[in-house]
């Protein structure tokens, strides 16, 4: 099975649904992106598909920018950003976590 191109809505309300109820995995501080924080990105989406992310410094354009460049960098699709949370989603090969169809 292979990464989707795009979430459609559907896989993306199922996938909001899922990490309602997670608590933020990994969250950015101050020192923004650094080579530590995207190992760490890579080594717990590869474990566990749905992260949810919190970026806790900068302003709105910031956090934008940042969210842009993890997505660049680690193949991920975005579920869903309000605030200073967003939710990425990357599929395994041997996925625990199969998405509806469109």
């Amino acid at each position: 099975m292979s990464q989707p191109e795009k979430l459609s809505i559907n896989q993306k309300k199922y996938l909001r649904g899922i990490a309602h109820g997670l608590n933020p995995m990994v969250i950015i501080g101050a020192n923004g992106v650094t080579e530590s924080v995207m190992a760490e990105l890579e080594s717990t989406l590869s474990h566990h598909e749905i992260l949810k992310v919190k970026i806790a410094a900068g302003d709105r354009d910031d956090r934008k920018e940042i969210v842009d460049y993890i997505l660049k960098e680690t193949g991920a699709l975005l579920v869903q950003s309000i605030g200073k949370i967003c939710v990425i989603y990357r599929q395994n090969e041997e996925t625990q976590l199969p998405l509806p169809k469109k």
